[in-house]
Formats: structure tokens, sequence, C-alpha cells
């Protein structure tokens, strides 16, 4: 059993900047758990066009709201209570209202080597 805090993950490489937002890889692949989770934080008034080639990802919202779009023109509406699931490693739009951010706990499979950062390009596309 272990225990780690997000103000210890903040002084490591695996606190992530990704432009849009942060992410804290509060689990990671070398703790040998089969999957990741992370406390990722969407800044407000953004968004990103995000595609995870290589894992599937699950977010659910704590806090702030916002909405997910799939590249067929889906809108899901994302508020505190919901959880969106990108389970065909889906290219999507993630956006966060602009009246604040929102924190999102996310669950990686496989697991994340933890120092992964997305590129956001001038069309705001990063994959990995």
């Amino acid at each position: 059993m272990f225990t780690r805090q997000l103000v210890d993950v903040e002084k490591s490489d695996f606190f992530v900047d990704w432009g849009n937002g942060t992410s804290h890889r509060l689990l990671t692949q070398k703790d040998g758990m089969g999957f990741t989770v992370c406390h990722t934080v969407v800044r407000a008034g953004s968004e990103s066009r995000l595609h995870y080639r290589r894992h599937l990802e699950a977010c659910y919202c704590v806090a702030g709201s916002g909405e997910v779009e799939d590249m067929s023109g889906e809108v899901h509406r994302i508020e505190p209570g919901t959880i969106y699931v990108l389970n065909e490693h889906d290219d999507h739009y993630l956006r966060a209202d602009a009246a604040g951010d929102m924190i999102l706990v996310s669950v990686f499979n496989p697991p994340l080597d933890g120092t992964e950062r997305h590129v956001l390009s001038e069309n705001g596309g990063s994959a990995y």
C-alpha cells in the first residue's frame, strides 16, 4: 500500500502542463497497477483536439463544466458527476466552459509512462 499527494507530484516529472491544462499523473506504469490515474485540470475557456492512439481513457468530472465532441459532431455535456469514456481511441474535442476550470479524474489503460505531453498544433490537435 502507498499514498501520493498532488503537491508531491507537482515537484516531479509526472506533473505535466499540456498547454490548455495540467495533469498530475498520480499512478503510472512504474507503479505496476496496470492503469494510470490522473488529476486533470482543463483551463477555463480552452478547446483542445486530443487523440489517444495507444490508450483508452475514461474521465470523471468532479468540478467545473464543459463538453466533449466526437469527430461526427456529437456533443456531450460534462458537469460534476458525469463520466465520459473514450472506448475506441476516439479523436475528440475537449472544451471547458469560460466560467472556470474543469477538473477531471482521468484513467488510462494501458498505463502511461507518466511524462507524455500533448503538443497542441495550430489547429489545436495533439495525439500520443
